[in-house]
């Protein structure tokens, strides 16, 4: 909020206190001060009237002009000027030599030949605001009234400059401060001193009987007045109006529009004024379900749609509720009469026509942030108030209604004791009583605790921890002593989740992985093609656009698309990770996605290469598992029968641990791939959560074995479906004593193998840890693990 010292000074008594120090003041009370700026700067500035005007003869453009600054002969100072729009006989700012402004200081000098004492000012070499300014007043000099003294030294002061800006950053618990009387209010209590509001209230209630008709036919029009004034003198608003105004940063209209604005600054509620005799009828309606596009009162055409609120007249659309209002409606140099708007609208649905529309208007932002219950009949009467004073308003009718916004006064109770408590302070009941009747809260004591009656513009306030929070709000938070917060104490120390995080970003950053962080928020597309989704998905109620409506469910999606954004720039073997939560409905879970792209690793010059396949996925994932505490014994691999759509049927695996899924990985179906124009890849996801609540042996350092091994290869021939995994924990476990490791090295099916049959060669590693083995030792385990094979399994030795 743009805050004005001046226009402030109007309400509450400033003496003794510079603007840096309210800033300062204000920012200590929890309204932070952003920045501070003047309207204008400059020293040695003077009223001057130009007597005499010609060509510069060495310039073609430059003028040579007498300019008067005061009654003796020697305040005729000789100045050049280069602005198109200097001729005789007009009043001047000007710059004396010596005069200090924003660009610089001013030097007496010769320009092309002749002397120039002093400069003639634009507002622009004042420092005004462009955005305040008209093209003809940046592009030339500051034109001044013909009543304009000529020796004036106060130039800013009679410009309406002589002012101080303070950017105000509110909360948004504090929308009531964007109204200079609660601002004035919040001011007051800080300074202890005296707030003057402008004697308004009841000077609305006049007029004759009205046969006007308001009607809200929507809910999300609360509250609606409006007032027939029947007669009104449009002419320019006084010279004090136009100076705050331009200190808010609103460009001044004329009287009846200036008015609206001015109230609305002042009190918060949003007015709209509508041009009486344009009303297609005596009657304004207030709808949500039209589809149609209106020109508003900019120029520019919109298109508004069901939801949207709309003023209407007769069925025909006269503005867009809070936001702006029409073009066919709006006051007109010629207006002799007008209808006032004030109404109370649902803030979500301004929020969303405003920023749909791309149309936040001052109007729009209040009614967004949310306005007091009683601001619609202030504004009103602070209206009628100036329309008289200022626009000669006459013939009234009666203000009419439509809605019932009910107000209830509100009451907070609190006690000394609880607040010092929660607090942990030591205040007296005396200071406490004196911040709550500094805030207007009338407190009354009865007994131990105080009754505070809320100001309807503090619609923050409702109970008692809000009082306290204005109680060290106002004395100040630097009164708060330095303590030790009492709590038992614990060791610190990482959760099962946190550990698990952690010691997966190292492994996989040690794997050669990047690990990448994508978007949260995906589109429907990825929500319906979802792999292991959780449930009903959350969607967003306002979100930056459809691509970006859904909280995502899975992390597939998000990975394949970094990975196509990074071929599509020319990046090879792209081997991600991403450790992300996915949600649904009331519920989230923490996974790791894996995808190999390429190569893991490759050394060109040696012609060496890791390729990103089924089995290097299934390494890392079984290392990772491996370093958490599960063995190989209790990692189980199935055929992927849960999804067949994102993975090929033949090429992916369910990842088990002991009996809990855990996850999925293997290689992306060509044809989802192909959605995102990419070829071969691998990807797992897996559930962290699952993981945790499997319960992990304990990681045990093994030293090296320092006895020889001896390896035995075997090639059985089995049942064409028979699974590998089925013969290997065969081996395992019958030979668990001297087998150390079994690998699969080949599969053959063809000559010399019977139909519908298969040879598996395995390479059976047997090893002691306390004696080198003997032959007798390895040829007894090893004929065992042969006979266990054939009864179990029917498999024969292939000769």
């Amino acid at each position: 909020m743009r805050l004005s010292y001046k226009w402030l000074n109007e309400y509450v008594c400033l003496q003794g206190i510079s603007p840096l120090e309210l800033a300062d003041k204000l920012t200590t009370a929890g309204l932070e001060v952003e920045g501070i700026e003047t309207l204008a700067q400059g020293t040695g500035l003077v009223i001057g009237e130009v007597l005499e005007c010609i060509d510069h003869p060495d310039s073609d453009h430059l003028h040579i002009t007498k300019t008067r600054v005061g009654d003796r002969p020697e305040d005729i100072h000789q100045i050049v000027c280069g602005a198109p729009n200097v001729r005789a006989g007009i009043k001047v700012i000007v710059a004396d030599d010596g005069a200090e402004l924003p660009d610089g200081k001013i030097v007496s000098r010769p320009v092309r030949g002749v002397e120039s004492c002093g400069m003639i000012c634009s507002l622009r070499e004042l420092g005004v605001n462009l955005k305040m300014l008209t093209d003809e007043q940046i592009n030339g000099i500051e034109v001044l009234p013909d009543d304009a003294h000529v020796g004036e030294t106060d130039v800013l002061g009679y410009l309406g400059l002589d002012d101080t800006i303070l950017d105000v950053s509110l909360t948004p618990n504090r929308a009531d401060c964007s109204a200079m009387w609660n601002m004035a209010k919040e001011v007051g209590a800080i300074l202890n001193r005296e707030v003057n509001w402008p004697n308004y209230e009841n000077t609305s209630k006049v007029g004759d009987l009205s046969d006007f008709k308001v009607e809200t036919k929507t809910d999300q029009c609360s509250l609606f007045y409006g007032k027939v004034v029947n007669q009104v003198t449009l002419k320019p608003s006084p010279k004090w109006m136009k100076e705050y105004l331009q200190a808010a940063g609103v460009n001044s209209i004329n009287n009846l529009v200036d008015i609206s604005n001015f109230v609305m600054l002042e009190t918060g509620q949003p007015l709209h004024f509508y041009d009486l005799r344009s009303l297609p009828k005596r009657e304004i309606t207030v709808v949500d379900d039209i589809e149609m596009t209106m020109k508003a009162l900019d120029g520019k055409d919109f298109e508004i749609e069901k939801g949207d609120l709309m003023i209407t007249s007769n069925h025909e659309p006269i503005g867009i509720a809070g936001v702006m209002g029409g073009e066919n409606t709006m006051v007109q140099n010629d207006t002799t009469g007008i209808f006032i708007e004030a109404a109370h609208f649902s803030h979500v649905a301004i929020r969303r026509t405003s920023l749909r529309l791309n149309l936040v208007t001052e109007a729009a932002q209040r009614f967004t942030k949310g306005l007091e219950p009683l601001s619609a009949e202030k504004a009103m009467d602070r209206a009628v108030q100036l329309l008289i004073e200022y626009a000669d308003a006459k013939g009234f009718e009666q203000t009419v209604k439509a809605g019932d916004e009910i107000y209830t006064p509100v009451k907070v109770e609190e006690t000394l004791s609880h607040c010092n408590r929660l607090l942990g302070t030591e205040f007296g009941k005396d200071e406490v009583l004196d911040v709550l009747t500094r805030l207007g809260f009338k407190p009354a004591v009865e007994g131990e605790k105080f009754v505070c009656n809320i100001p309807s513009y503090r619609v923050d306030i409702a109970r008692d921890a809000d009082i306290d929070e204005e109680i060290i709000r106002m004395i100040g938070f630097d009164s708060l002593k330095s303590t030790l917060p009492t709590m038992q104490a614990t060791v610190g120390k990482l959760s099962n989740i946190q550990s698990l995080r952690r010691y997966t970003r190292e492994l996989m950053t040690g794997f050669g992985l990047n690990e990448v962080i994508t978007y949260t928020l995906v589109d429907k597309i990825y929500i319906e093609n979802a792999l292991m989704p959780l449930g009903e998905p959350n969607v967003l109620a306002m979100p930056m656009s459809e691509s970006r409506k859904y909280v995502r469910n899975s992390l597939m999606n998000s990975i394949l698309e970094c990975v196509q954004y990074n071929e599509a720039h020319g990046n090879q073997n792209n081997c991600f990770y991403e450790i992300s939560k996915v949600y649904a409905k009331d519920i989230d879970e923490e996974r790791l996605a894996i995808v190999l792209d390429g190569n893991l690793l490759s050394d060109p010059l040696h012609k060496l290469e890791t390729k990103g396949d089924f089995y290097c996925m299934k390494g890392i994932l079984s290392e990772w598992l491996c370093h958490q505490g599960f063995n190989d014994g209790r990692i189980h691999l199935s055929e992927n029968k849960l999804d067949r759509i994102h993975f090929h049927p033949y090429r992916s695996a369910e990842i088990y641990i002991d009996r809990t899924l855990i996850g999925i990985f293997g290689e992306v179906h060509p044809a989802y791939a192909s959605k995102f124009d990419l070829k071969h890849l691998t990807y797992a996801e897996i559930s962290m959560d699952a993981l945790v609540k499997v319960k992990a042996s304990k990681v045990r350092f093994q030293s090296i074995d320092k006895y020889p091994s001896v390896n035995r290869d075997i090639a059985v021939v089995v049942e064409q479906g028979m699974l590998s995994s089925e013969i290997t924990n065969i081996i395992n476990r019958t030979g668990r004593k001297l087998v150390r490791n079994v690998e699969v090295f080949d599969v053959y099916q063809g000559e010399h193998v019977e139909e519908g049959k298969k040879s598996i060669a395995l390479r059976i590693t047997y090893q002691s840890s306390d004696h080198t083995l003997k032959e007798d030792e390895v040829n007894k385990v090893h004929q065992e693990i042969l006979n266990v094979l054939k009864d179990k399994l029917n498999a024969d030795l292939r000769a």
